[in-house]
């Protein structure tokens, strides 16, 4: 109970490495929101609606519950799990955005609010947990309808800053692997560099002609034709523009390693809306793709190939291949949000984080204050003359990351989709293409911003 009401650093045994209190900190969060990604995963998961169903008001009439906008009822087990989820997630958004509110201006770890901030961790556990409890008891009504707008467009600018963290990403390998090109052995790590670009492209190539094959028709799924191309021909137009000569000038160390991970992730957006749309011919399940795959391979050589029957309608689960991809890029986003060094100037005017002067006093002075006083630390403040990171802007990621979750684990589940089915609509699929576009497009931003604002420093 001490460790746990006091800060960080009492967290951390003495057989931890050395940190920094600002990592510690963030880590923590970091670990309280994939504590409750699992938690809102069990709430989904086979024999855990009949538990679901005991809770007061959460299916008013036993094992059939009217539905808005339907005729006629369905089991409260299709959809009980999805109210869990929604109550969840909005336990952990409500904490956050609070704490966003709380945390704004703060400027140094001597500001009373950085110590609830670093520390005060039983009472906020407590408070995580009794609005989680609380949240259970919120009557449907209006919340669900109104939760889910809340979460398309939180968890859309979630996405934007995945895009930010992963040319964030990307920008600091680059640099790291032309560095060590230039201090020797640079035939090794220019191999290196190529074979990663390499392999970038390549799966987005490969990904480009599955979903033309799985997720096209001859005769039909105009949407899926017109959502694969554009974004291959904006991939290429911001892969071509990032190694032109006037970029490369103002810009030396961008290349193309970065547009081919964008190209990647692009793909995955698009991959990820054409699968929330609601035609099924246009959108297979991944074992109905893999079933196409193999049935011919496995057919006798003197027998005729049944035609494979219409798969049948997605059913009330999360862990289907985009959601799975979905949670894995999240839970990396995160880790390196947290894990990052404050040092990057680009993530810094992202984070809204202090001066690098201010940082580079604090980085000099902290080493040799420690290692004068002689004290045993595992975990050191090195906030006293500045913050590391926006409080506010951290905690408002956490926010849209609890929405992202929400919608991911729910499929983009909507109050008014076929509750029989639990498939999405065409907003979700608009939402998701649409921010594979302005992630293109702040991308190419990026490119371009040093040539348009030649008065402004992007280094």
């Amino acid at each position: 109970i001490p460790c746990l009401c006091s800060g960080a650093s009492c967290l951390l045994c003495r057989c931890c490495p050395n940190s920094k209190n600002s990592t510690v900190t963030r880590l923590i969060y970091a670990f309280l929101l994939l504590l409750s990604t699992v938690l809102a995963c069990i709430m989904l998961a086979p024999g855990m609606e009949e538990q679901l169903k005991k809770i007061p008001g959460f299916c008013d009439e036993g094992l059939h519950t009217h539905i808005p906008h339907l005729n006629g009822f369905v089991s409260c087990d299709v959809f009980v799990g999805y109210r869990a989820v929604y109550r969840i997630s909005f336990a952990m958004a409500v904490f956050f955005f609070l704490f966003s509110l709380l945390m704004i201006e703060v400027k140094t770890s001597n500001d009373p609010r950085a110590s609830v901030h670093n520390g005060f961790w039983f009472f906020k556990i407590a408070a995580i947990v009794a609005i989680m409890v609380g949240a259970f008891y919120i009557p449907e009504g209006p919340f669900t309808r109104a939760w889910f707008a809340i979460g398309v467009c939180g968890a859309f600018c979630f996405i934007l800053i995945q895009l930010v963290l992963l040319v964030d990403f990307a920008h600091s390998w680059n640099e790291s692997w032309v560095d060590r090109m230039e201090e020797g052995n640079s035939k090794c790590w220019y191999a290196a560099l190529l074979s990663c670009t390499s392999l970038f492209y390549s799966l987005s190539l490969v990904f480009v002609v599955l979903f033309y094959v799985f997720y096209t028709k001859p005769d039909g799924c105009t949407e899926n034709k017109f959502f694969i191309t554009i974004n291959m021909l904006l991939c290429i137009a911001v892969s071509v523009v990032s190694v032109l000569p006037k970029v490369q000038e103002h810009q030396s160390r961008s290349g193309l390693l970065q547009s081919s991970v964008i190209t990647l992730y692009t793909m995955y957006l698009t991959w990820s809306a054409m699968s929330n749309e609601p035609e099924r011919s246009c959108n297979p399940s991944l074992l109905n793709i893999i079933t196409q795959i193999a049935t011919p391979t496995l057919a006798p050589a003197n027998t005729t190939v049944v035609p494979a029957t219409p798969a049948p309608p997605k059913s009330l689960q999360w862990w289907d291949a985009q959601s799975i991809v979905g949670l894995v890029i999240f839970v990396l986003c995160l880790l390196y949000s947290s894990i990052r060094s404050s040092s990057n100037s680009q993530v810094n005017k992202l984070t809204l984080s202090g001066s690098d002067s201010a940082i580079l006093e604090e980085t000099v002075g902290t080493g040799s204050g420690a290692a004068e006083e002689g004290e045993v630390r595992r975990v050191t403040d090195n906030e006293k003359d500045g913050v590391q990171y926006s409080y506010t802007f951290f905690h408002f990621m956490l926010f849209l990351a609890s929405l992202y979750i929400m919608m991911t684990l729910t499929n983009w589940y909507s109050p008014d989709a076929d509750f029989k089915t639990m498939t999405s609509k065409w907003p979700a699929v608009w939402v998701k293409i649409t921010s594979s576009w302005v992630c293109l497009l702040l991308y190419l931003w990026t490119l371009v911003a040093p040539l348009v604002l030649t008065n402004r420093d992007f280094t």
